[in-house]
């Protein structure tokens, strides 16, 4: 399909301007809705119909949500490896016969049994309890996360309805702004052009509505989305958009860093690189195995029992190079943890600082740009009905109001999500 691009020429003409942005608006409300196969619906976690709180989006996700599983997961299997460090070597058995002959055949049964030397078998045990430890941070971690993502997405859906409720009102202060002077230009008042006017501004709106609809609709999936359902049932999100997080001090961040999952992983993992170390030092000693059997040698008549000893000689394979890389993973790990809580104080900080300025952004608007922009527009509104002032006053007016609501709105946005991504960055439980 072709689409011709109107000339600038057609764009200097209000009447073209406003069948564009008319033409823009259906086009946004006659998108094909999105489907999914059949039996597909049924298999889907999902919320219940109607009005949906934090408290339900978060119990969803903390039971439902996929990367919550893949963790749980990880976390049993660890219990695998603690088991299967505490196991010790198994026996071997061997059966040897020596000639065919009946008469002067030797036949021997001997059993082995490698002796681990010491610290081995305990430093198997400290890897996988180490391991263990991680997957349990892990999930925590990866349960915090999640939770952080709900509440972010929550109040991202909360203020993209109240996006949604001002673009309404804005159509409705647009569509009596179009009447008041449709009335006028009846009565001869004002110019017709006037008219256009109040209509392409009316199109205007409409169009910011179908887009923040639009947006609400993104929210809603993305919500959703945290507990495995491309489909939200919910028809609307219940809460305070306006309750805003609290500014945590730089001190109460410094000990949120440092008692955070984050880094205790990765204290957990140089402690399991040095078991690593431990073990791949105490394997530079061969295990020996004794030897226990029974030799019958039917030439002599009689059988004799062997006792025996094997030691390894460790003259080709020293294990040098496993201790290598052990101690170099041990002194990366170190490394690692010394980068990662330079990040995370950087990152972490940078999100309070964030917060603050939404916070002072949106202080500074509810006292002075809002009750200003409102009183502005109301004055307009009213000198126009009485002729005192022009439409492009009222325009100027509805503009300046329209922009300080939506500032309004994105500031409480970026709110809630910097809160959100401090508490996730640190992965604990401090905000709840």
């Amino acid at each position: 399909m072709c689409t011709s691009v109107p000339s600038r020429t057609a764009f200097r003409t209000p009447l073209a301007l406003l069948a564009i942005l008319s033409a823009a608006a259906s086009a946004a409300h006659a998108q094909a809705p999105f489907s999914v196969p059949a039996g597909v619906l049924e298999r889907l976690p999902a919320e219940a119909g109607g009005t949906l709180t934090l408290a339900a989006a978060l119990e969803l996700a903390l039971r439902a949500n996929p990367d919550i599983s893949v963790a749980l997961r990880e976390r049993e299997a660890s219990e695998g490896a603690v088991i299967q460090g505490h196991a010790r070597p198994n026996p071997s058995v061997e059966y040897l016969v020596e000639d065919r002959r009946a008469a002067t055949r030797t036949t021997t049964v001997q059993l082995n049994q490698p002796i681990e030397m010491p610290g081995k078998r305990d430093a198997r045990i400290a890897i996988a309890e180490r391991g263990r430890d991680i997957a349990d941070i892990e999930l925590a971690s990866r349960r915090a996360e999640v939770r952080a993502l709900v509440v972010s997405a929550f109040f991202e859906v909360l203020s993209a309805q109240e996006r949604t409720r001002l673009a309404r009102d804005t159509v409705n202060l647009a569509e009596r702004a179009t009447g008041a002077v449709s009335r006028r230009v009846i009565a001869g008042k004002v110019s017709p052009v006037e008219e256009t006017r109040a209509r392409v501004a009316e199109a205007g709106v409409r169009v910011e509505l179908a887009q923040a609809q639009g947006e609400l609709r993104i929210a809603r999936q993305r919500l959703s989305g945290l507990w495995g359902n491309p489909l939200p049932r919910f028809e609307r999100a219940q809460g305070d958009v306006d309750a805003l997080p609290p500014v945590p001090s730089v001190d109460l961040l410094r000990q949120r860093i440092e008692a955070s999952p984050v880094l205790h992983k990765a204290s957990l993992e140089i402690t399991r690189r040095a078991s690593i170390t431990a073990l791949e030092r105490a394997r530079r000693i061969p295990d020996p195995s004794i030897t226990l059997g029974v030799k019958r040698a039917e030439e002599l008549g009689r059988d004799q029992v062997l006792l025996g000893v094997s030691i390894p000689i460790p003259v080709l394979d020293s294990n040098r190079g496993n201790l290598l890389e052990a101690l170099k993973r041990e002194d990366k790990a170190r490394d690692e943890l010394g980068a990662l809580k330079v990040r995370l104080t950087g990152d972490v900080l940078q999100a309070r600082e964030r917060l603050s300025n939404s916070r002072l952004e949106l202080e500074s608007l509810q006292r002075d740009v809002l009750p200003g922009a409102e009183l502005a527009y109301d004055k307009a509104g009213k000198g126009f009905e009485l002729g005192k002032f022009g439409f492009l006053d009222v325009l100027d007016a509805q503009r300046t109001l329209f922009q300080a609501r939506r500032q309004y709105l994105r500031a409480l946005s970026d709110t809630h999500g910097a809160a959100a991504e401090i508490d996730r960055l640190l992965a604990d439980r401090t905000s709840e």
